[in-house]
């Protein structure tokens, strides 16, 4: 497997929350949730339920929602509602609606710039997300997107990360990343990933439609992604280390471009 050169030894993380806010605990509160429109991120399932009856049909509705749904071990439902009764099913809110791919190139038209996007692919750190998230915004990307599959989706951990940004930053979840990076590329969007075996970050032109592709923890963008991409871009490493923080190389990235589409010479 490829070295990632933008993180180091990162923990996979599980979503934070033990009851509290965003959290919803019990078949009937989770109906009424979806019932009422809220925005589902992930529900859990226990074990050996998924196919029975009422939690089939919960899971059906959870899904046509957006939502995630995952199997989980009963012990890790009690740890997330914080040992309240959830018979079962426990589902965790977004703290926002997902956005479209093409709320982003709306927003991008109404600016009057070329597209500017970031690609987090299978991130599971919230705090990584919501770092992205911010930087995005402070860089003046027009939006983020994630797989649906196999990454953190827009938890009140990862609002709390992005210290406001969520409220400003489109971010769309999509079924397959690299279907995704096809129908970009289609609309004229070049796209860089960041890995350690690329060529010079600073070499590279930066200033028309874009998308910035950020890998996983420890593992790095997946083989389709990363053979989906247009450009691999690397960082240089001058310590002992051979790795950064994804958010962290992501952001110096995002920077680089809103340098070049503001014509701001390098000095």
């Amino acid at each position: 497997m490829m070295k990632n050169q933008w993180n180091h030894k990162e923990e996979h993380r599980e979503p934070e929350a033990r009851g509290g806010e965003g959290v919803v605990a019990g078949r009937n509160a989770v109906t009424e949730a979806l019932r009422s429109g809220r925005p589902i991120d992930t529900l859990f399932v226990a074990r050996g339920l998924l196919e029975k009856g009422s939690v089939a049909a919960l899971a059906a509705r959870a899904r046509q929602a957006g939502a995630n749904v995952k199997e989980a071990d009963p012990r890790k439902l009690d740890s997330l509602c914080g040992g309240a009764v959830h018979q079962g099913v426990v589902a965790l809110a977004a703290a926002k609606e997902f956005s479209t791919v093409e709320d982003m190139f709306r927003l991008a038209e109404e600016r009057g710039e070329p597209p500017f996007l970031i690609l987090a692919d299978e991130l599971a750190d919230p705090h990584n997300l919501g770092a992205i998230l911010r930087t995005a915004e402070c860089a003046g990307a027009h939006g983020v997107i994630i797989p649906k599959r196999r990454s953190v989706g827009l938890t009140y951990t990862v609002a709390k990360a992005a210290a406001g940004a969520l409220e400003y930053v489109p971010v769309a979840r999509v079924a397959n990343l690299a279907a995704c990076m096809k129908e970009l590329k289609q609309r004229g969007v070049w796209i860089y990933g960041a890995d350690m075996e690329g060529e010079p970050w600073c070499g590279a032109d930066l200033t028309g439609p874009l998308a910035l592709v950020v890998g996983s923890e420890g593992f790095g963008m997946s083989r389709l992604v990363r053979e989906s991409c247009d450009f691999i871009l690397s960082l240089p490493m001058k310590g002992n280390i051979n790795s950064l923080n994804a958010s962290v190389a992501c952001g110096v990235l995002a920077y680089e471009a809103a340098r070049q589409r503001a014509h701001i010479p390098a000095r």
